[in-house]
């Protein structure tokens, strides 16, 4: 295959393989409220959601929790559109950037808290990212699926699900070391 071929295939495959991260499947507020509250949300806070659907744990963690900011991921047009329209109408664009990209390619610098709603094999394609990228204290979110090899801080089960909170870099200090120690 000539080199131009394989350069649009590889973007082809990349896109396809960030779609199939996530389903959107809108977390009810009890969930929403449920995960700022285990990562303790407050006025210092600038939340991430990575896949952030139509912005409802954005404008809950503004709005009920006093985040200073939130940023929110959406590769799907459609999601990213009616989030911006809902974020309009609360007059929340101040506080809330939405970003309409692949959450692989998230700027995490500024993420104090990040929230993830992804299937467990996009947790795992996350997690060096957020390793490597997150902020030292940055508490991390995850509903439903845990990240693997890291350790939770704390958990919380609800009526739909349950939610793992880890902590950098603590949640992964142990699997690092286990790892070291097993190649000595």
């Amino acid at each position: 295959m000539p080199r131009r071929g394989r350069n649009i295939q590889a973007r082809i495959d990349h896109k396809e393989q960030s779609a199939s991260l996530a389903r959107w499947d809108p977390s009810p507020s009890k969930i929403v409220r449920g995960m700022l509250k285990l990562a303790r949300v407050g006025s210092k806070d600038i939340v991430y959601d990575l896949g952030c659907g139509d912005a409802r744990i954005l404008i809950m963690a503004v709005k009920k929790f006093g985040a200073r900011k939130a940023i929110g991921y959406e590769i799907r047009q459609d999601l990213y559109e009616g989030a911006m329209k809902e974020i309009q109408n609360q007059n929340l664009q101040n506080r809330i950037t939405l970003i309409r990209d692949d959450l692989l390619n998230a700027d995490l610098s500024e993420a104090s808290v990040i929230t993830l709603y992804l299937f467990p094999t996009a947790n795992e394609i996350l997690r060096p990212k957020l390793e490597n990228e997150a902020r030292f204290a940055t508490r991390v979110v995850s509903h439903d699926y845990p990240i693997e090899t890291w350790q939770a801080a704390d958990t919380a089960v609800c009526s739909t699900g349950n939610l793992y909170l880890y902590v950098i870099p603590q949640a992964f200090q142990s699997s690092l070391s286990d790892k070291t120690a097993n190649h000595q």
